[in-house]
């Protein structure tokens, strides 16, 4: 599983786990039913307090996102594909950072949303895909 976290990024480490942890399961890096890496091999490989790993597997528990099994590990709820507000809200997560980002280089949005659109394919159905 791939979690990145931002030393840069204002909100709290525990919260860019749990939103990782989510962005690999909507992308389907993490499917329903499997273990998530144990709290001291995750906080290991991030540099950060077991404890710190441990909140973010709880909140993402509360959520409905994870179970546990004490003694055993956390797993990815079962689920059907992601709900699209979840996928919006996901997508609203990407463009603040990507924003912040820019902003920090001097970059307007007017030119983050032109270079998103030059690099995006086209979605199938649309004019842009060469269909009417």
């Amino acid at each position: 599983m791939l979690v990145n976290i931002d030393t840069r990024d204002p909100r709290p480490v525990f919260r860019q786990i749990v939103d990782e942890v989510q962005r690999c399961i909507a992308v389907g890096v993490v499917k329903p039913g499997e273990l998530l890496p144990a709290v001291r091999q995750l906080a290991i490989e991030l540099k950060v307090n077991a404890n710190t790993v441990q909140h973010a597997y709880r909140t993402l528990e509360g959520e409905g996102t994870v179970y546990i099994k004490r003694g055993i590990g956390t797993f990815v709820a079962a689920r059907p594909s992601p709900a699209a507000g979840r996928q919006a809200q996901i997508a609203r997560q990407l463009a603040e950072r990507l924003l912040r980002e820019g902003y920090r280089h001097g970059i307007l949005a007017s030119d983050l949303i032109a270079a998103l659109r030059e690099i995006a394919p086209p979605r199938p159905g649309t004019p842009e895909a060469g269909q009417p």
